[in-house]
């Protein structure tokens, strides 16, 4: 009957056709624009054929839909907002032709059906739901709602308050509830699944099952009365600042839920393109495309990978179990090493409270612990290294001491091994001298703590060959963690752009700026924390040895003008959370809660070192602040550290906690616009050589050309 790019319809015996949706060249069907029109010519066709009793919609991928083509959005933010509306308008009106057949339509849905895709089975009269499948509505991970029907037709199925929860979470769901919230209408085991919805759509097309009023249920309005006040209380954990799509899902549901069908359709209409114009919408789209990216990067270099088995870590403290706990716990068996036994029993105890943190929220049995610790191997010499693909160094952040524990290990490990040390600042290429094989060495530099933070940087040294940087991205995949590589220099990446924000820190602070108010303006800004709490966080002894090194290797930059707080913090036995002192000061109350609040001796510290008073408003704040990161983010992309705009502004979300919904710093200065960020910086050149543009920045501003196409 029809045979297109992205699907066709075959007819099957008694009046009955098939529209099989198989997108050519992909491993998994998304409704992109090809999609939809060969849909409109399938529904042209299945509208004009009388002798149709009945249509079965299926995918011949492993997941039904996974959702619209977000690669198309970006092109579709550039549409103004009437553009942008009769481009939704043109598929919900696609949607109501298929929803309008005069005939029962039945979805099966195996594996996924998310977003547009889930929009998609909503439209058809009945959905048969694999037992192992989901169906949800993700969009507002990418700070959007559903916008082809999606939250009018499921609120009406399921009521209000349940599409409310499964929206504004974003969450799949399995199809158990699915089915108990009356979303899908039959669960079946999914090797059954084609027979199954086919004796459905028979039942439907011999009357045993009513099509017509079950699609009248996605139809008529409901009479449900909804405290918009009270859901935003409900779902306060939800509406965070700086993502508006919880909040706007929210009242777009609550005002639509008792309209007639065409008036809520446009409801929803409107929501989406006030969403899809918001800088908020197009930086988390980007965030996905990024994400995306780095995904395509890294499978490239694992196919080159030689595979690990066997992995090693030395140093067994906090961060060598973290290691040896990420390493086992997603199936690469490790030994950890150290010279003391009370570091092994601390590395094995950082991976059993990891553990049973796990087991206590039931994502794990003890069955399952005991085979993670029985996958870590604690040892105090070298007699089981010679089965060892790769190696990871994690011993004090020291030179001399990586550079001779490095050599030492080199001799007792086969000769394909791969040798990588988790050093935050010092060159790969320095400790390289130390290895007979330089080229089968490199930097893997896991954040803290490695459980939690999913960025590691593969630092690529002048030696480095591609078969280390493929085998060492490929263990760092399979770690579950996300690769960027880097080039070699002081900092490498992440490091080296935060640093300069904390230059800016220390300025304001020598100007008399709180550092409580800086932490608020900056959390608000959307940090997970201000630079001061940061600063406790990671530890002011870390700090102030990054700091040396950054200064050591860009003086003409990160030089500092007089003294350096977070030094003289030090000198004064200040370590941050370590030891409860820095800029706050850390402990628990009489009632046993935990408590921040600021030093007073840091108070006083600071106030000695203030050399002018000055009065700035909470964006002048911000300016000094985000200036010199930004641009030390775009001296990276143009010095070759990364290859990418993607990479700087991932590494910066997934290493440090950049704002997501502003999408890393040079997303950030393509939504302020290059002339805007430009004017900011001028307004601010006076506070020193951080506070300056690069040539290659110029160039861009010349050219109209911004980070992000």
């Amino acid at each position: 009957m029809y045979q297109g790019q992205t699907l066709s319809l075959n007819k099957l015996p008694a009046g009955l056709v098939e529209l099989i949706l198989d997108l050519q060249g992909s491993s998994v069907n998304k409704l992109n624009q090809l999609t939809l029109s060969e849909l409109a010519d399938a529904v042209e066709i299945l509208t004009d054929d009388p002798e149709i009793k009945g249509l079965l919609i299926h995918s011949a991928k492993s997941a039904f839909v996974v959702g619209a083509d977000i690669t198309e959005f970006v092109d579709n933010f550039r549409l103004t907002e009437q553009q942008l509306t009769t481009w939704v308008g043109n598929t919900n009106r696609l949607f109501s032709a298929l929803e309008n057949l005069p005939y029962p339509t039945v979805v099966a849905i195996n594996g996924l059906a998310l977003g547009g895709g889930f929009e998609l089975a909503l439209a058809a009269d009945f959905r048969v739901l694999a037992d192992n499948a989901k169906v949800g509505f993700p969009e507002v991970n990418l700070g959007l709602c559903p916008g082809w029907g999606g939250t009018v037709r499921l609120s009406r199925l399921i009521g209000a308050a349940d599409a409310l929860a499964w929206t504004v979470s974003g969450q799949p769901q399995a199809a158990e509830q699915a089915l108990a919230a009356g979303a899908v209408d039959q669960v079946v085991a999914a090797d059954e699944l084609p027979t199954e919805a086919l004796a459905f759509l028979q039942q439907a097309v011999n009357g045993d099952v009513c099509y017509t009023s079950n699609a009248a249920r996605k139809l008529d309005e409901r009479a449900e009365a909804l405290d918009l006040t009270q859901l935003k209380q409900q779902y306060r954990r939800q509406l965070r600042p700086g993502f508006p799509a919880a909040e706007m899902i929210l009242e777009t549901i609550s005002q639509h839920v008792n309209l007639p069908f065409t008036a809520a359709i446009k409801v929803e209409t409107d929501c989406f393109v006030t969403l899809a114009k918001s800088a908020a919408t197009q930086s988390l789209v980007r965030l996905f495309l990024n994400s995306t990216q780095l995904k395509k990067q890294a499978a490239a270099w694992v196919k080159q990978a030689h595979p690990v088995t066997q992995s090693a870590v030395l140093g067994a403290g906090i961060m060598g179990g973290g290691v040896a706990y990420q390493s086992a716990s997603t199936g690469t068996p490790i030994i950890m090493k150290d010279i003391h036994d009370e570091a092994l029993t601390l590395g094995i105890n950082t991976a059993t409270e990891l553990l049973d943190k796990q087991l206590d929220k039931g994502r794990l049995d003890a069955a399952g612990k005991a085979k993670v610790l029985g996958a870590i191997t604690p040892t105090l010499d070298y007699t089981h290294f010679k089965g060892v693909d790769l190696v990871v160094e994690a011993v004090i952040e020291n030179p001399k001491v990586k550079a001779a524990v490095l050599a030492e290990v080199e001799q007792h490990v086969p000769n394909h091994a791969v040798l990588a040390s988790n050093t935050s600042t010092i060159s790969i290429d320095l400790l390289a001298d130390s290895v007979q094989r330089p080229e089968q060495f490199c930097g893997m530099h896991f954040f803290n703590p490695v459980h939690q933070m999913p960025l590691v940087e593969v630092i690529r040294g002048r030696q480095t060959s591609d078969a280390t940087i493929a085998t060492t991205v490929a263990y760092a995949t399979a770690m579950g963690k996300t690769p960027i590589v880097v080039n070699d220099c002081p900092g490498f990446l992440v490091n080296r752009i935060l640093f300069p924000y904390f230059n800016g820190f220390n300025r304001l602070l020598k100007q008399g700026v709180d550092f409580r108010r800086i932490d608020k303006v900056m959390e608000q800004f959307g940090w997970p924390m201000g630079p001061a709490y940061l600063a406790d966080v990671i530890g002011i002894d870390t700090m102030v040895h990054a700091d040396a090194v950054m200064q050591q290797g860009f003086p003409e930059r990160m030089s500092h003008d007089g003294s350096v707080i977070m030094a003289l913090l030090l000198a004064d036995d200040c370590l941050g959370q370590k030891n409860a002192k820095g800029f706050y000061q850390y402990g628990v109350d009489e009632s046993g809660r935990r408590y921040k609040e600021a030093s007073g001796s840091t108070l006083e510290l600071i106030a000695t070192q203030v050399t002018s008073q000055v009065e700035v408003t909470d964006q002048e704040i911000i300016d000094r602040m985000m200036i010199p990161l930004c641009t030390e983010a775009m001296r990276c992309l143009e010095d070759g550290i990364v290859t990418t705009s993607a990479e700087v502004d991932m590494g910066l979300i997934l290493g440090l906690g950049f704002p997501r919904f502003r999408g890393g710093p040079l997303r950030y200065i393509d939504t302020l616009g290059l002339e805007q960020f430009a004017a900011i910086v001028k307004q601010h050149q006076d506070q020193g050589p951080l506070y300056r543009l690069t040539d290659g920045f110029m160039q861009r501003l010349k050219i109209g050309q911004t980070f992000f196409a």
